[in-house]
């Protein structure tokens, strides 16, 4: 994969505990090694008694987005990048970002180690405050760093900071949106969109659909819906589709699936990767998975639905 050889930077104010950054927030990152000025360091930087840690104004500057990052500041501002649409997904170097960011409590007070959750539980009830925990994780979500506009997501829980979500995008309770993942156009999410995959301009992810990542199982394939297509509910999608496809409801389409072509022909999935106007579907009679060429419209996105 080739990435992007832009430098980036931002100033941001990170959550440190002891030698470990939990977080970094960027409120203006930007495509070049001059970070925009915005924050005053004297009116962020404090001790939090209540978690333990320091509040600091960081400076972070990366001089080439296609290397690896190098610490969790430099992770945590390639997350912003994406969320912020400055740049798209699979386009900078996210390669390690595993081995770098710790598993955090994220709650109501902030991120903490998990180890002190205990600790900090008790230092809140003195204090008369509630502490909810909202997950364990490396990675928080993503309006709690990023809110972009034009989309609607109906649980903040399931959206990942990393994640890209163009204008007219709309994300319901049960869609999901991966890091380095995201939409390129007006979409709806009811669906799973795991790490590494793009979805294209009024596509419909349907509700309980699954498109394979590339973070677990070996997977090396990255995965793209092209236009106006719909991956139908409870459909499974492990190779890509071009512009104007269906998945039918219900069907798991893997690379080694063998597929039934009009002329009698069966081939591999993998090799209609990327092809436009096919509708996949499983004959009821027979049970064979078969691709037809198609003509016409399945309905299109609501537009109603997405003037967000």
């Amino acid at each position: 994969m080739t990435f992007i050889k832009e430098a980036a930077s931002a100033i941001g104010v990170a959550t440190v505990d002891g030698d470990k950054t939990l977080d970094v927030w960027y409120p203006s990152p930007a495509l070049d090694e001059s970070p925009i000025q915005l924050i005053d360091a004297n009116s962020y930087e404090r001790i939090d008694e209540v978690r333990d840690c320091e509040i600091k104004v960081v400076k972070t500057v990366i001089k080439d987005l296609s290397k690896p990052a190098e610490s969790v500041a430099d992770a945590y501002l390639r997350l912003h990048l994406i969320s912020t649409r400055l740049v798209k997904p699979r386009t900078i170097n996210l390669e390690g970002i595993f081995a770098i960011l710790h598993n955090i409590a994220w709650t109501s007070l902030g991120p903490v180690l998990p180890e002190k959750i205990n600790q900090i539980r008790a230092t809140a009830k003195k204090l008369g405050l509630h502490l909810t925990i909202y997950s364990l994780d490396k990675f928080p979500r993503m309006v709690d760093y990023v809110v972009p506009s034009g989309v609607r997501i109906a649980d903040a829980d399931r959206v990942r900071l990393g994640a890209y979500l163009a204008s007219g995008t709309t994300v319901m309770h049960e869609g999901f949106v991966n890091f380095n993942a995201g939409t390129l156009g007006a979409s709806m999410v009811e669906g799973r969109i795991s790490a590494g995959v793009v979805i294209g301009d009024g596509s419909d992810i349907g509700g309980g659909a699954s498109i394979m990542g590339t973070l677990s199982g070996g997977g090396k394939e990255v995965i793209s819906v092209g236009e106006k297509s719909l991956v139908g509910a409870n459909s499974g999608l492990g190779i890509s589709i071009g512009d104007n496809c269906i998945i039918e409801a219900g069907l798991y389409l893997t690379a080694g699936a063998k597929v039934l072509l009009p002329d009698g022909k069966i081939v591999k999935a993998k090799e209609l990767s990327g092809a436009n106007n096919l509708l996949f579907r499983r004959n009821s009679q027979t049970g064979a998975i078969e691709a037809t060429n198609r003509t016409g419209d399945w309905g299109g996105l609501n537009s109603v639905l997405h003037k967000n």
